[in-house]
């Protein structure tokens, strides 16, 4: 089974500029998503802080607005997306946040 990460693209919501009932909802959210994944989440992941670019001319850019990770186990990529289904960061509708899924490779060995 090969395993797919999910990287949340979208600006972090405050949670300081959120009630206690708000805050509430979303780690219900959370945890209602975390048990639908069920044993196909191999890592629930963790939120990303501020980040920095470095660029390969030596210079600094901006980094992209990620939020964070999960990794996930299945068959297939389309196996993988298909976890994202009813997922909390795409709760919005706006189209102000996505989750972009990649398949993790193993790394080649030098000989």
């Amino acid at each position: 089974m090969a395993k797919y990460m999910m990287v949340y693209k979208g600006d972090a919501t405050d949670m300081s500029d959120m009630t206690e009932a708000q805050i509430g909802e979303v780690m219900a959210a959370w945890s209602a998503w975390m048990q639908s994944a069920g044993s196909a989440l191999a890592d629930i992941g963790t939120p990303f802080g501020p980040g920095i670019s470095i660029v390969d001319n030596g210079t600094m850019g901006t980094a992209t607005s990620l939020t964070g990770y999960s990794i996930v186990e299945s068959d297939s990529m389309e196996a993988a997306r298909a976890l994202a289904n009813d997922h909390p960061f795409l709760s919005d509708g706006k189209g102000s946040y996505a989750i972009d899924v990649y398949e993790l490779l193993p790394v080649p060995m030098m000989d």
